[in-house]
């Protein structure tokens, strides 16, 4: 049976706030209190002291007592810049022919590889690699046709990063030319319309210069 610990106060500061980094979801005096082997009064007091000191610090993130727990949060006052992280920061923009390809997929899911290509009228193997890496397309089984190639659809991220319930919200796909053969660009508008249409919801991410696809 492990022994007792005997926690000095600057310990038990370091430990908490340790174990705060870590954890998913608040934890509870208590629980922390019997992690540290010290009375739970002591645990909350220290909690309380640390909440005070990080604010008269104006640090970048706050300790909040929630839902009975306790857990580290971004400071509201940085909310604009961890938004634009979050949605920007670790995704370079991407490419025009990323986005026409995704608007592709998006319209006329489940596509296969081969048929990206025809509509572009260029290979798309590059850009359904880099979409897939983004989480932003994926596999979603195999056309009967012969071969059977792997189709694509659009992934949950996709909506979520459109701020969309489901595909039937995207915005209408431009009139295109009668029906008839397949054109690597229907006129007027077609694909590379809906792919201005995407970048403008955002998709494209930060303004940084984005790593080129394997194919334009």
């Amino acid at each position: 049976m492990p022994q007792p610990m005997d926690v000095p106060e600057a310990s038990t500061r370091k430990a908490l706030e340790a174990i705060l980094l870590v954890v998913e979801e608040p934890v509870d005096a208590n629980t922390l209190a019997q992690v540290l082997e010290v009375p739970t009064d002591e645990v909350v007091a220290t909690l309380r002291a640390l909440r005070a000191e990080y604010v008269d610090a104006g640090r970048g993130f706050v300790l909040r007592e929630v839902a009975g727990g306790w857990r580290f949060y971004t400071d509201p006052g940085a909310a604009p810049y961890v938004e634009r992280f979050v949605l920007h920061g670790r995704n370079p923009r991407l490419s025009q022919a990323a986005l026409e390809t995704l608007a592709i997929v998006a319209y006329k899911q489940p596509v296969t590889r081969s048929a990206i290509s025809q509509i572009r009228g260029v290979e798309a193997d590059g850009a359904v690699r880099s979409l897939v890496s983004r989480g932003l397309i994926e596999e979603v089984g195999r056309d009967p046709s012969p071969g059977q190639p792997l189709l694509y659809a659009t992934t949950a991220t996709f909506l979520e990063r459109l701020g969309l319930d489901h595909v039937d919200a995207l915005p209408p796909l431009p009139e295109v030319a009668a029906p008839g053969p397949v054109l690597p660009e229907p006129q007027p508008g077609g694909y590379k319309a809906a792919r201005r249409e995407l970048d403008a919801l955002s998709l494209a991410g930060s303004q940084d210069p984005a790593p080129a696809d394997d194919d334009e």
